[in-house]
């Protein structure tokens, strides 16, 4: 109930890009997290094969997030997400009717593509539609809606897949088709523009991103929350994978995802409020992002007691729980820094660039996140040939703690924007019921009182 009472708070812009980021994630989860099977399954290609389509579409997107941005900036983002949201569901109708390596790919750069489109424009629309003190929990209730989203299209796909892959497919496209509709009729314009969005249309999109390219504080604050990604991506690879490889279960993928999206739900919105209360967004992302390393430490007690023997379940459930823990505590200090890096990106931005903004933090971000995750698959490999287990999941600790360390050295040196904000306007008495106090009167005030009487008595 206070999740409804907080969106029905907001105002009517903000709450349909909510309910659009719903729409959008329903549709992209129906898809994504079965593509994989279908390609080496239905279609039996190679594991290279399903790898150079992967990473297709991660490359579109993440190659393509500051041109996004950019034309989120020039062309307003009501603009530019029904056209990423109608390149996605081509790209999906895409997959559900071809068979071609080709065709596969020409589908997946669509996918990529649109998703560097969706993104920035979304988060540029939320962070301008939202009242400036309420950002950080506009972005938080956006990560409500991204992991309902997600649980509900997990859960749906599951089920078309039993059906056929083409039925979970034609689906996604028809829910994504809904929302554009939707959108094209209902999404806010937000046109109304300040002099710095004519002053940034005015301008080429090189001089944005040269202006962007010069802006040392907000480089700086990008490259030390790379871990923040790199980190996040790890539910998908080290906890599904220890936790298959305990379980020997295909279907223990799915477990610590949940996990995650299950606390989001539950405790994003109390957390968002406890950081605006006590210090702001600038001061719990360090401890955010400290959370998400030591998030790395439980799951030690499960790979160095190795698999339980086959059969075993009270032994393969005593070694899930350190990875449930690991993964309530990932999810947990991601609720603490993800809305307040967001609102951060906002307040770093000037002149009207926040799409382009927020697609150079997507850019930085994403390529460091790879080379982190290339970097963690290959402490995992040297793991198990050397007997360390432990290894990856040490790396991952160390990397979120020397992040933490880097964004209080930053903030130490006063590169945060925000810091020095003055405090909010004290709220009226009359509004406890309590009315303002009465004017004393002065020697003056009574002496102009007594003139105005005595000339309204001789007329």
């Amino acid at each position: 109930m206070d999740t409804f009472r907080t969106v029905r708070s907001f105002p009517p812009a903000v709450r349909f890009l909510l309910v659009n980021q719903l729409g959008i994630d329903i549709g992209t989860f129906l898809l994504f997290p079965f593509l994989a099977g279908h390609l080496t399954g239905d279609l039996d290609m190679s594991s290279a094969t399903v790898g150079v389509v992967l990473a297709t579409i991660q490359l579109s997107h993440q190659g393509l997030v500051v041109v996004g941005g950019t034309a989120s900036d020039r062309f307003g983002g009501h603009r530019v997400i029904p056209i990423g949201c109608l390149m996605r569901l081509s790209g999906f109708a895409l997959f559900a009717f071809v068979d071609g390596v080709r065709a596969v790919l020409v589908a997946s750069v669509l996918t990529g593509v649109a998703g560097a489109l969706l993104y920035p424009a979304m988060r540029a629309c939320a962070a301008q539609a939202a009242p400036p003190d309420r950002r950080a929990e506009v972005f938080a209730m956006l990560n409500v809606f991204t992991a309902t989203g997600g649980l509900m299209g997990l859960a749906l796909g599951s089920v078309l897949c039993m059906i056929d892959f083409r039925a979970t497919a034609v689906t996604a496209a028809a829910v994504l088709m809904v929302m554009t509709m939707i959108q094209l009729f209902a999404l806010p314009a937000l046109a109304t523009l300040d002099w710095a969005n004519r002053r940034c249309r005015s301008r080429s999109a090189v001089h944005g991103c040269l202006f962007i390219l010069r802006d040392r504080n907000f480089l700086a604050f990008s490259l030390t929350m790379t871990a923040l990604t790199a980190l996040e991506n790890q539910i998908y690879l080290l906890f599904v994978s220890t936790s298959q490889q305990v379980s020997g279960q295909l279907a223990a993928a799915a477990v610590m995802p949940m996990v995650g999206a299950v606390a989001s739900l539950a405790l994003q919105l109390r957390v968002t409020r406890m950081v605006r209360a006590r210090g702001g967004p600038a001061a719990w992302i360090a401890p955010g992002l400290a959370l998400m390393g030591l998030a790395f430490v439980p799951p030690l007690l499960t790979v160095s007691s190795g698999s339980p023997p086959a059969g075993d379940r009270t032994g393969t459930v005593l070694l899930l729980v350190p990875l449930a823990v690991g993964a309530f505590l990932l999810a947990l200090g991601q609720m603490a820094a993800q809305p307040s890096y967001l609102e951060l990106v906002t307040r770093h931005s000037v002149g009207g660039l926040v799409g382009t903004y927020f697609g150079f933090f997507y850019v930085i971000s994403g390529i460091a996140a790879s080379a982190c995750t290339s970097a963690v698959g290959w402490a995992m490999d040297i793991g198990e040939r050397t007997g360390r287990l432990w290894l990856p999941w040490s790396c991952c600790a160390v990397l979120g703690l020397l992040s933490a360390a880097g964004v209080i050295w930053i903030r130490h040196l006063g590169l945060l924007p925000g810091e020095n904000d003055a405090p909010a306007p004290r709220k009226d008495r009359t509004r406890a019921g309590v009315p303002p106090p009465r004017r004393r009167q002065g020697k003056r005030d009574h002496a102009k009182r007594r003139a105005g009487s005595s000339q309204r008595a001789r007329r």
